[in-house]
């Protein structure tokens, strides 16, 4: 028998049945395929893996057959010696993020040649094409062999961010690049040369795994007239990086609109694309964003990770009552319930997490987004694009034709949009959508702005969801402490009203960035509407009495709900201030 099939002609396996490459490598006899076969017949599944469960084959030799079956090769990376400026081509954040190592390097045809343990990983061949611009040749090896050799060429360490930065410093020709508003006179030719530097590649990569690995929800990449910005936001705050030099401004902007494949050339007009890349076997989506500036190009993305956005309302944070409501909202047959709040207050998350809750065989789910920020199985999503008509109100009239039990319009711009909601919500059918307002009570407001009239508003608005997020208390250096008589007076508050209340903050460690925080919790201001709301709303009652009317009918405000979270030891009195300011502003 052939030593793991590492002498049989590969192009003779590429496409065949699992089971024939097993034989054709001499792991298998045809009896135990069959026999493999019945099984399969009886209780389904994989025919490898039904192999493996019957101890015919290791996992190993099923992964190297399935390797073979997709052409690939065999090498054992413990014998072969690579070298440095292979090495190189890849930072060892990467390698290690997808579980690769690179073993040749072809500059004629631009080939990367790199070996992964695992012949399922396709999908970081297609990931390092965009991100580094190579053809790429995929290798099978064994899973021991590859992580010794992670650990020999990368070490425990990976090449860091302020090492590359400092390399990229020293280089005189990366550092001669013009940038600024004088980049008209660049060339094509010369720009794609820029974009595809390995240093340049290697850092923008690092940057975007470093992004993706410290959960940002933004990478910004920021020309000054003397220097060039890097900064993460993170749990709602911008975090400062090493800078890079100023020099490879628009090479790291090139790189970026290559990557999502935008147009290189032109650099006086905004533009906008997409990056989906799959990082750890979870996808990850960057929305890009390019906006010309009078120093040079600002490009900001936008980090969409799946893995990090639980789309159930369970994770959202929130206090059991509130979600009680919420369910109980989005369970109603019919109706308008609007989610209200500035941008970053995560209304697009609660949205989803109640769709997704809602997604049933037995339903079904319309979007009208701008953009789709998350593909969910099971919901219609319709990418809005104003630029060719396909507006909010030309989307919704289109949905009505398409027999849905529930709408999610992203935003009510304006009254067409509006007036078709509510005809949505009054011929059967139960409509999502967002507002930007600070509280509740102001979402009627600006409904009767957009000139909806009052007894439309009352006869199909079932609630609206105020919301914002809160930052977590750091759990590893959480800690008591006693606020100052000036913090609690900004909550409206004496010694005496929290006498028996302990407050707690972060002391600040390395978990946390030295920030006292990790993570964020939504707190709700939940409106719903009754009889004599809606008697109120008719009458064209002023925000302040309808917030008053609302409370003394049980709902509670953002700063009531901030407060309780901070009495359960969840946010700080500074948190629940900044995020509710505007609601003392109204009142």
């Amino acid at each position: 028998m052939a030593k793991d099939g590492q002498d049989v002609n590969i192009a003779d396996l590429r496409g065949r049945p699992i089971g024939r490459v097993l034989v054709k490598m001499g792991r298998v006899t045809r009896t135990q395929v069959h026999e493999a076969l019945e099984v399969q017949k009886e209780k389904g599944g994989l025919l490898g893996q039904i192999m493996v469960d019957l101890d015919v084959i290791t996992e190993k030799t099923r992964n190297l057959a399935l390797a073979h079956q997709a052409g690939m090769d065999f090498v054992d990376v413990g014998s072969v010696d690579i070298s440095d400026d292979v090495i190189k081509l890849i930072p060892g954040q990467m390698a290690n993020a997808y579980h690769i190592i690179p073993l040749d390097y072809d500059d004629d045809t631009k080939t990367l040649t790199v070996a992964m343990a695992s012949p399922d990983n396709f999908r970081a061949t297609d990931d390092l094409k965009m991100l580094m611009g190579f053809n790429v040749i995929a290798k099978i090896t064994e899973a021991e062999q590859l992580d010794k050799a992670l650990m020999r060429y990368y070490g425990v360490e990976p090449e860091s961010i302020a090492e590359l930065i400092n390399e990229m410093a020293d280089d005189s020709e990366l550092t001669m690049i013009p940038g600024g508003v004088r980049t008209e006179s660049i060339d094509e030719d010369s720009i794609r040369q820029m974009a595809d530097a390995s240093p340049v590649k290697r850092l923008v990569n690092m940057v975007l795994l470093e992004a993706i690995r410290n959960r940002a929800s933004d990478i910004h990449f920021e020309p000054f007239e003397d220097e060039f910005k890097m900064r993460y936001r993170i749990d709602g705050l911008l975090y400062e990086m090493l800078p890079p030099p100023k020099g490879i401004a628009v090479a790291i902007a090139s790189r970026i609109k290559v990557m999502a494949r935008l147009d290189i050339a032109e650099r006086r007009m905004p533009q906008d694309g997409r990056i989906e890349l799959e990082v750890g076997g979870s996808p990850v989506d960057l929305r890009v964003s390019v906006l010309p500036t009078m120093f040079g190009e600002s490009v900001v993305l936008r980090v969409l990770d799946r893995s990090n956005v639980s789309l159930d309302l369970d994770r959202l944070g929130a206090r059991e009552d509130d979600l009680r409501m919420v369910r109980q909202l989005i369970h109603r047959p019919n109706g308008i319930i609007i989610v209200t709040g500035p941008t970053g207050s995560g209304k697009t998350t609660t949205l989803y997490s109640a769709l997704n809750e809602l997604n049933d065989e037995a339903v079904k789910i319309l979007t009208a987004e701008d953009p789709v920020e998350y593909d969910i199985d099971g919901l219609i999503q319709v990418q809005i694009n104003e630029d060719i008509g396909l507006t909010f109100a030309r989307a919704l009239r289109s949905f009505l034709r398409q027999d849905p039990d529930i709408v999610l319009i992203g935003e009510i711009r304006d009254l067409e949009t509006a007036e078709i909601a509510v005809q949505a919500s009054l011929t059967g059918h139960l409509v999502f959508s967002t507002l930007h307002t600070n509280d509740a009570p102001s979402a009627i407001a600006r409904l009767l702005d957009l000139q909806l009239e009052p007894f439309l508003v009352t006869a199909t608005l079932e609630a609206i969801v105020a919301q914002r997020l809160v930052r977590q208390i750091c759990t590893r250096c959480k800690e008591p402490f006693h606020p100052t008589e000036e913090m609690l007076m900004e909550l409206g508050l004496t010694p005496d009203d929290v006498k028996d209340q302990t407050f707690f903050h972060g002391a600040g460690c390395d978990f946390c960035r030295s920030t006292g925080y990790s993570g964020r919790e939504a707190i709700f201001e939940i409106m719903v509407l009754d009889d004599e709301l809606r008697e109120l709303i008719m009458e064209r009652t002023s925000t302040g009495k309808l917030r008053e009317a609302a409370r003394k009918r049980g709902m509670r405000t953002l700063r009531d709900t901030g407060l309780l979270a901070i009495f359960d030891g969840g946010t700080t009195i500074e948190e629940v201030v900044d995020q509710t300011i505007m609601e003392d502003m109204d009142q």
